[in-house]
């Protein structure tokens, strides 16, 4: 995954935590209003902080793309006590000179005909806001402050926790 210096100074540390996690919840909304998640990994977070995707062309998703644009990506590393909401607008691109820029090998699994795939399409997701949690306390520690809190009825200090407009 590449990442991109960040123009918002506010969307560094976001950036960062993306960077580590790399794979997302992409939620959609179907045509009954169901919100629909899958997986899928960020191929370039760009300066402007949005998130570039490989996808296929005329998937569900693409599909209810173009019905919604509105769409949040969610990232966790429960290990780190990492998590980011990334709340936004979605478009579907077609665009070879940026497919070649995305590529990577890590890509054929999921696009076994390569990079010059007829189909092989682009999700790029406009970052509206960005909230994210962060402990950068250790796995031992979190446990001790949650045990605190339980004991003491005081509550639970779980670390940074901030939302990032993106305008």
């Amino acid at each position: 995954m590449e990442t991109l210096e960040q123009r918002n100074r506010d969307m560094e540390k976001v950036s960062k935590l993306i960077e580590d996690i790399r794979v997302g919840m992409l939620t959609t909304q179907d045509e009954q209003g169901n919100l629909v998640s899958r997986p899928m990994a960020v191929m370039q977070l760009d300066e402007n902080g949005d998130l570039w995707f490989l996808t296929k062309e005329h998937s569900p998703k693409t599909d209810q793309i173009d019905k919604n644009y509105k769409v949040n990506v969610a990232f966790a590393n429960v290990s780190d006590a990492s998590y980011v909401s990334v709340n936004g607008t979605a478009e579907e691109l077609q665009d070879r000179a940026k497919i070649e820029e995305l590529w990577s090998p890590m890509a054929k699994p999921w696009f076994p005909d390569g990079k010059d795939d007829p189909q092989l399409s682009i999700l790029k997701v406009h970052t509206e806001t960005a909230e994210y949690w962060d402990s950068t306390s250790s796995r031992m520690v979190r446990l001790f402050e949650m045990a605190r809190a339980a004991l003491t009825g005081d509550t639970y200090k779980e670390g940074e926790n901030k939302v990032i407009e993106n305008r």
